[in-house]
């Protein structure tokens, strides 16, 4: 097993949020923002035009019923957040720079908009996070060294044994076909398990396709081989099957399944709408001059809505929807204020910026391992129900998905509401049980 050390990145005596990145990231910020002394007045003005975040989806839209989208949204252009916090503490006027460079988040910024900078540098070793996700990514482990290197992380390998990647059926050695698109998705899965939880072990397992058989076959292994927490970040139409599939493949006391709520705005998805995951809604999330230094509203892209036929769980008590409502909790998801990712599968090898609720299940995830094994059966998807209301999640009140009766399904509002659930964490209280 590998040896555990505490991230630089989240000592006491770390830097500021936008001098984290260390070797290449470093080098490729540098050339992005060299140069603005002189040419920012000049650029101010397509700055502003160009200012816009855009982005596009990173696996294709399936073809076939019964597939499952990935929830990875790259961004193309425009500033994010990041680059305009950096801007702002250098003194300069916003730049629609390079958009290849590290312009998300990193680990410390996650950290501490959730209340983890101490979790994170002594909790979770020898806990296994797995990843469920369709095809290979060829890089995975080599891209998941460069992200833990770059940002003070300790090494996580095959050698080690941090690092483990299997097929669906558990084999190290036959593995799926590779997917660029998908690639992408797992880079970024690999990564926010990274930043949230740098002493847990990583469990890589891959569906031969994103159909939900082999999904949910995959989630079965990452079970079978001892993963108490599990992250998918892809979704589709719900269906008559979802009862089935519940009882086949997401009904695993004491384990913690998340589940991405989807990127389309409000709109029930499954498996989010499993009464057995934790769903996890999307924020758009910002730095502030508040105590907690953050401030977080309802990404527009998150999913929620009234599952048309999983049953509620006993824990969800709402009354505006007779079966199950999504999401439970949330975290960041907005492009524009995205997450800082390396790939090189597929796409030319560097650092882009990614959104979407595939940012915010394994974050979560992550913060339940963290917080530690559930309960020999317990559904941790009703651990935040017990902390709802309390100072261990950040209530999110204000934003909307979309438009929907009763409103609380897809507008936000104190205590429960559909896009961002309870909230999201502050610590791990609400993750513990």
């Amino acid at each position: 097993m590998r040896t555990s050390s505490s991230p630089s990145a989240n000592s006491p005596a770390a830097p500021r949020r936008w001098r984290r990145i260390s070797s290449a990231a470093v080098a490729t910020t540098a050339l992005v923002f060299a140069g603005l002394g002189t040419a920012v007045h000049a650029d101010a003005a397509a700055s502003t035009a160009s200012s816009k975040t855009t982005w596009t989806r990173a696996c294709a839209t399936p073809t076939k019923a019964g597939e499952m989208a990935c929830k990875a949204l790259r961004v193309t252009g425009g500033l994010t957040a990041f680059q305009k916090e950096k801007a702002k503490a250098e003194g300069v006027t916003p730049h629609a720079a390079d958009i290849t460079a590290a312009s998300g988040y990193g680990p410390s910024d996650l950290q501490s908009a959730y209340g983890l900078t101490s979790a994170a540098a002594s909790k979770g070793a020898g806990a296994t996070i797995a990843i469920v996700d369709a095809y290979d990514d060829p890089k995975a482990e080599a891209d998941l060294a460069t992200y833990r290197s770059s940002y003070g992380l300790p090494a996580c390998t095959t050698a080690n044994g941090c690092f483990k990647k299997v097929s669906q059926t558990g084999s190290t050695t036959s593995l799926p076909a590779a997917d660029a698109g998908w690639s992408e998705e797992i880079s970024l899965d690999l990564d926010m398990a990274s930043a949230i939880c740098p002493l847990c072990n990583i469990l890589l397992v891959e569906a031969t396709t994103p159909t939900m058989a082999n999904l949910g076959t995959a989630v079965n292994r990452a079970v079978t081989l001892g993963a108490k927490y599990v992250s998918n970040s892809y979704g589709g139409s719900e269906s008559s099957s979802d009862s089935s599939y519940d009882s086949s493949y997401f009904n695993h006391p004491g384990v913690a399944i998340t589940v991405s709520a989807g990127d389309s705005g409000y709109g029930a998805e499954y498996p989010a709408a499993s009464r057995y995951v934790t769903a996890v809604g999307g924020t758009s999330l910002s730095a502030s001059s508040t105590t907690r230094g953050w401030t977080e509203s309802v990404w527009n892209g998150s999913g929620s809505g009234c599952s048309a036929y999983d049953a509620k769980p006993t824990w969800q008590t709402d009354t505006g929807c007779s079966k199950r409502s999504i999401s439970d909790v949330s975290a960041v998801a907005d492009p524009a204020t995205g997450v800082a990712v390396y790939d090189s599968y597929g796409v030319t090898a560097g650092w882009y910026t990614f959104g979407g609720t595939s940012v915010s299940s394994p974050i979560i995830a992550s913060v339940y391992a963290l917080a530690g094994t559930p309960s020999s059966g317990s559904y941790p998807a009703k651990f935040p129900y017990n902390a709802a209301g309390t100072s261990a999640l950040n209530d999110v009140t204000s934003g909307t998905n979309g438009s929907c009766s009763p409103a609380y399904l897809c507008t936000a509002q104190s205590g429960y509401d559909g896009p961002t659930g309870w909230g999201t964490p502050q610590g791990l209280t609400a993750f513990t049980g």
